[in-house]
């Protein structure tokens, strides 16, 4: 593999971690260094970090929320 690949990698500590856990990308890249921008698409699908995976994350939460307000004004009322 190419040093400044390696340097990237060892820049990216989330990359590398995805890299170590699936070996296919150490072919990847020493190949086709270029791929680096799949590889950053990748790494954040895979920690879920993509846009549909935050605006999912925020909307779970006010789900939750939502609802214990819901049990709050339940509980209230039954008093």
């Amino acid at each position: 593999m190419r040093r400044d690949v390696l340097e990237w990698l060892q820049a990216n500590p989330q990359m590398k971690q995805f890299v170590r856990s699936h070996p296919i990308w150490y072919r990847k890249l020493t190949r086709y260094p270029n791929e680096r921008q799949q590889l950053e698409i990748q790494t954040k699908d895979y920690f879920k970090q993509t846009w549909p995976h935050k605006v999912g994350k925020i909307s779970n939460g006010l789900e939750f929320a939502s609802m214990m307000m819901q049990m709050y004004g339940a509980m209230r009322k039954s008093d």
